[in-house]
């Protein structure tokens, strides 16, 4: 079977009826720390604090009438959900979102605000896939998934199109944060296209690093546990079209603790006055982390706020975690 042309899918992507161009933002704090130039793409600023809704939207729009007249189901650590129930609303169409029971109530309220029936189940999101693989069976309803689909894979590509049409020069390189690997799936299928020298960064979380134990592998593995520290990235699995592209496409992975996703989550916030989520700073982290193995200096990175959806009670534990985190 041929596979995408992923160019031009993310070129004809919809996905703005919903979803909004962000800023690419200079990060002056930040990159007079690390010397050198740090931009933040600010998907934290997206309508319901996530780039998810970019991959839901185009995936529902892909969709016939006749499908979409049935309803769509997905399972989701949150902010796909949102993403999904967003969508649906816009096209007047009935979603069934399967949680996880660990997930944030700040996410959960919002997809129930957003029209979505919430059914919470298992403790990670690969309970919740296979339970709602089980109910789009017995519905007959359209399975949107949260990153091992082409069309999602587009709509999140999206971002990366966007950022280099904001920058005055090519970026050295792009830190990306990686669940199950459909954000850095599409950045990195239009930067290697358009942009070909910018090196390609993915970032995951010690506790759910899923993606580098799988290029190890050279097949997708499943993790015998994930943390739900970062819980927007908490994936035991990746999916078989993210390994496929990020096997052929990603320069490298950086792996990062908690400590120093708190310390970024700080220096995120003394730079935008803004407060992401963990999963949200992985890609500063990230950046932070390459930067001291590498000693790199002078040069233009790009890193991918991908989400903000944190309920207030866990920011004590982040403050206290962060000063750890700077080592």
């Amino acid at each position: 079977m041929k596979p995408p042309d992923y160019t031009q899918k993310i070129a004809t992507a919809d996905v703005y009826r919903i979803a909004e161009r962000t800023p690419l933002d200079h990060a002056s704090l930040l990159s007079r720390r690390l010397g050198n130039e740090v931009l933040l793409k600010r998907e934290d600023l997206q309508p319901y604090f996530s780039f998810k809704l970019r991959g839901a939207a185009n995936k529902l729009n892909q969709l016939p009438a006749a499908t979409l007249a049935k309803g769509v189901i997905c399972s989701s650590a949150g902010n796909h959900a949102q993403g999904v129930a967003l969508a649906a609303r816009e096209k007047g169409v009935k979603a069934i979102i399967v949680m996880p029971a660990t997930t944030p109530g700040i996410k959960v309220d919002a997809v129930r605000m957003l029209g979505g029936e919430v059914i919470l189940h298992g403790d990670n999101y690969d309970a919740a896939f296979a339970r709602a693989k089980q109910l789009q069976e017995e519905l007959g309803l359209a399975f949107i998934h949260p990153f091992d689909d082409p069309d999602v894979i587009a709509g999140q590509g999206t971002v990366g199109k966007e950022l280099l049409e904001q920058c005055t020069a090519a970026p050295d390189a792009v830190f990306v944060p990686i669940g199950g690997g459909g954000l850095i799936s599409g950045i990195a299928t239009w930067l290697k296209t358009h942009s070909p020298g910018t090196r390609i960064i993915g970032v995951e979380a010690e506790e759910s690093a899923g993606m580098q134990a799988s290029l190890a592998a050279g097949h997708p593995v499943i993790l015998d546990h994930v943390g739900i520290f970062a819980d927007g990235v908490a994936v035991r699995r990746i999916g078989d079209e993210t390994f496929r592209l990020c096997q052929q496409l990603v320069d490298d992975i950086v792996i990062v603790d908690t400590d120093q996703i708190c310390a970024a989550v700080q220096g995120i916030f003394e730079d935008t006055r803004s407060i992401v989520e963990p999963a949200g700073a992985l890609a500063v982290a990230g950046l932070k982390q390459y930067v001291s193995d590498t000693g790199e200096r002078n040069k233009s990175f790009v890193a991918i706020n991908s989400g903000a959806n944190v309920n207030f009670d866990r920011l004590r534990h982040i403050a206290e975690r962060a000063a750890l985190g700077e080592h």
